[in-house]
């Protein structure tokens, strides 16, 4: 039997495309980030902490992201925004989940998807 073609990525990035998305127009810090998910998807994307930290380190590695420790109330926490590199890394993340969920979309209403020219 030939092995199948499968897409073990299937549900990896969700994270890193919604981190992207919410840094876009302004920085934020971690927590802050973990409440904005929940908050702006109406609790359907629950992520927590563990899950948010290392993307954004992962990120900011990376060069999407950069951060600054600013102090406000008190309290010092890390801020992160998007650089350059992390408004291609969104751009190219957001096509590839449009295009999926028109796919998957596509599948629920019982059409064929035709692909996109890219």
């Amino acid at each position: 039997m030939a092995p199948r073609e499968t897409n073990p990525n299937f549900m990896n990035g969700v994270p890193e495309l919604i981190i992207l998305r919410l840094l876009q127009h302004e920085e934020m810090y971690g927590y802050e980030i973990v409440q904005a998910i929940r908050e702006r998807t109406d609790a359907v994307i629950v992520v927590g902490e563990g899950v948010v930290y290392p993307v954004l380190h992962g990120l900011e590695h990376d060069g999407a992201l950069r951060s600054r420790r600013k102090t406000v109330n008190g309290r010092s926490r890390i801020y992160y925004s998007v650089t350059a590199t992390g408004s291609r890394r969104l751009a190219t993340l957001s096509k590839t989940w449009t295009d999926l969920a028109a796919a998957i979309q596509t599948m629920l209403t019982g059409g064929h998807h035709a692909k996109t020219a890219s």
